[in-house]
C-alpha cells in the first residue's frame, strides 16, 4: 500500500467503506461532478391538514454526514459533466425559441427571425489566418515602433501568430479593454434602437411600437482570436402579446435586417473622461452578418444555430484564448497566468484601469479574467422561450422529486464543502467517463438507421 500513488491509497480507503455502495449512488446521480458541493440538513414534507410528516430526509444517514449536489459550472475545462448538462439545456433554451416547445407554440417556426453577428471594431492590426496571405503590403512600411506592417505568411487557424497584434505598441489596449466592459450596454442600446428603426420603417410612432409588435431575442458572446468579442443573436418578431400572437403584417425578414444594420451603425457609448485615456466613443465594428431563419429549410438549420450557441456557452477560456477560468486577485496572479502576451497585455490594463476613480463603477479588476467584459455569456429575453430555472424544475418533475398537493415542506440546508479527496476524484473522472460513453453509443445508435 506505501508503494501505490496517494489517489490509489485514498480510492481503496473510499472502496472499503461501507456505505461506499451509497456514495456511489450520490457521485452517479451528479454524473460525476468534478467539482460538487457538499450539504448537510434536511427536508420534511408535512400535510397542511393534518401536521402529519409523509416524507423525511436527513443528512445524518448519508456518508459523511453530507449530501453532494452539482457544481453547476458552464466551463467544459472547469467540470465537463456540469458543462454538458448545461450545452443540453442551452440547446433546448435557444431551439425552442426557434420551432417551438416548453410552452412556446410551433407557430414560431414562420415568424420574421435572424441570426445576427455584431462584432467589435479594431483596436490595432492582428494576423489573420486564411487560405489568402495575412496582410501583405507592397511598400514594407513600418509603424513609429520601427516594426513591419504586413505579413506575407500564409496562416492556419490554430497558428500561435492568429490574433496577435502586428505591433503590440501600437494596439490600443485600453480601448479594448473600455469596450468590453461597455458591451453590454452597448447591446442594449442597439435593441433600444432597433425597436424604433423598425417602428420608424413601418410608419408608426416609435413610442407605440409595443402596441404592435415584439421583439424577442436569445444573444450569445464568442471571443474572436483577437481576444475581442462579438456577439451572435437570434431575433424573432412577434405580435405585441409575444409568442402566442402573431406579427404585424409589414414584418418580415428584410425589414428586420435594415433596421438591424441601421441601429448597428448609428448607436454609440461614451466613456467617462479620464486623464489617462481621454473620453472614448465606442461603437460595433464595420463587419455585421445577418442570416434570415426560414422554417422550410432554406438558410442556416435552426437546430444548427441551437447547437452552435450550445457548444460555445461551454467553452473554457483555455478553449477561447481569452482571460482565465478563474479571478485574478493579485498582479503576480496575472503574470503567474498562461495565456498570450496580447491576452496578459490585456488584463494588465484592466487591472491598471480598474485602480482609476473615473473607472470604479466598472469594476475591471473583479473581471481582468474576462478580459474587462461584465455581460453574460448567454441572455435572452423574457418572452424568447422557456428559462434555464424551467428546464432544471422539469428535469427533477422527471425524476420523480415533485411537490405533493396540499403539503409543505421545510427545508434546512447549510454549506459544509466542496470538491474531492484524491481518491474520490479518481473514482468520479471514472463515472464522468462511463456516463460519457454511455451517452456517446446512444446517440450513435439513435442515428444508425435500421
Amino acid at each position: 500500500m506505501r508503494q501505490l500513488p496517494e489517489a490509489d491509497r485514498d480510492a481503496i480507503r473510499i472502496a472499503q467503506d461501507p456505505k461506499f455502495t451509497r456514495w456511489l449512488e450520490q457521485i452517479t446521480a451528479t454524473s460525476g461532478c468534478a467539482h460538487p458541493v457538499h450539504l448537510s440538513g434536511s427536508t420534511a414534507t408535512h400535510d397542511t391538514a393534518t401536521g402529519e410528516i409523509l416524507h423525511h430526509y436527513d443528512t445524518r444517514t448519508e456518508p459523511g454526514e453530507r449530501l453532494l449536489v452539482r457544481c453547476r459550472n458552464r466551463r467544459s475545462t472547469v467540470c465537463a459533466p456540469c458543462s454538458r448538462l448545461h450545452a443540453g439545456d442551452t440547446f433546448h433554451l435557444v431551439r425552442a425559441g426557434l420551432l417551438g416547445g416548453k410552452n412556446v407554440p410551433a407557430t414560431v417556426r414562420d415568424r420574421p427571425r435572424l441570426f445576427i453577428t455584431l462584432t467589435a471594431p479594431s483596436f490595432g492590426a492582428v494576423h489573420r489566418a486564411g487560405e489568402d496571405r495575412c496582410r501583405p503590403r507592397r511598400d514594407g512600411r513600418i509603424c513609429e515602433h520601427g516594426r513591419l506592417l504586413s505579413c506575407g505568411a500564409v496562416h492556419a487557424p490554430d497558428a500561435p501568430a492568429v490574433g496577435q497584434p502586428l505591433c503590440p505598441d501600437c494596439y490600443d489596449y485600453p480601448a479594448h479593454v473600455l469596450w468590453h466592459a461597455h458591451a453590454a450596454k452597448l447591446w442594449d442600446r442597439f435593441v433600444i434602437d432597433f425597436r424604433r428603426r423598425l417602428a420608424s420603417s413601418a410608419g408608426l410612432v416609435q413610442s407605440r411600437f409595443a402596441d404592435h409588435g415584439r421583439l424577442s431575442f436569445a444573444r450569445v458572446a464568442e471571443y474572436q482570436k483577437r481576444a475581442a468579442v462579438h456577439v451572435h443573436a437570434v431575433v424573432r418578431l412577434d405580435g405585441p402579446a409575444g409568442p402566442n400572437d402573431e406579427p404585424p403584417a409589414w414584418g418580415t425578414a428584410d425589414r428586420l435586417t435594415d433596421a438591424v444594420r441601421a441601429s448597428a451603425s448609428r448607436v454609440v457609448v461614451r466613456t467617462p473622461y479620464s486623464p489617462a485615456v481621454g473620453e472614448l466613443t465606442l461603437r460595433w465594428g464595420t463587419q455585421i452578418d445577418t442570416r434570415p431563419l426560414h422554417g422550410d429549410g432554406h438558410g442556416p438549420d435552426d437546430d444548427a444555430v441551437a447547437a452552435y450557441v450550445a457548444k460555445y456557452v461551454t467553452k473554457g477560456a483555455s478553449e477561447t484564448g481569452a482571460g482565465t477560468d478563474h479571478r485574478l486577485t493579485t498582479w503576480d496572479d496575472i503574470d503567474a497566468a498562461r495565456v498570450t502576451d496580447h491576452v496578459r497585455t490585456l488584463i494588465h490594463n484592466c487591472w491598471r484601469l480598474g485602480d482609476l476613480p473615473e473607472y470604479e463603477s466598472l469594476r475591471l479588476r473583479t473581471w481582468a479574467h474576462t478580459l474587462g467584459y461584465r455581460g453574460h455569456i448567454l441572455t435572452k429575453s423574457r418572452a424568447y422561450s422557456t428559462t434555464y430555472a424551467a428546464l432544471r424544475a422539469q428535469r427533477a418533475h422527471d425524476v420523480g422529486h415533485t411537490d405533493i398537493p396540499d403539503t409543505v415542506t421545510e427545508r434546512n440546508w447549510r454549506y459544509v464543502g466542496s470538491g474531492y479527496t484524491p481518491g474520490a476524484a479518481l473514482i468520479a473522472a471514472g463515472v464522468a467517463e462511463d456516463i460519457a460513453t454511455n451517452r456517446e453509443i446512444a446517440r450513435e445508435e439513435r442515428e444508425v438507421p435500421w
